[in-house]
């Protein structure tokens, strides 16, 4: 009695379907896939943006930053 069967679920789709209209869930579909993107496109150039950053500051000058900080200590 809890738990909902698949007519419940085809009953429900039917009625948003009424409601909505399919053009309108088909733009909703299509938003959320283009939001879903976008969001997998941050992601990864969050991920690519720290590497190039360090690259940047390793590379500073021709040297390293341990070598910066062993001439800066007497070493």
């Amino acid at each position: 009695m809890g738990s909902f069967s698949i007519w419940h679920w085809l009953i429900v789709l039917v009625i948003v379907a009424l409601v909505f209209g399919t053009k309108k869930l088909r733009n909703i579909g299509g938003d959320v896939g283009g939001a879903v993107k976008s969001f997998k496109e941050a992601v990864n150039e969050g991920n690519a943006a720290p590497a190039i950053e360090q690259s940047a500051y390793s590379h500073a000058n021709g040297h390293t930053i341990e070598n910066d900080i062993g001439h800066k200590a007497g070493r």
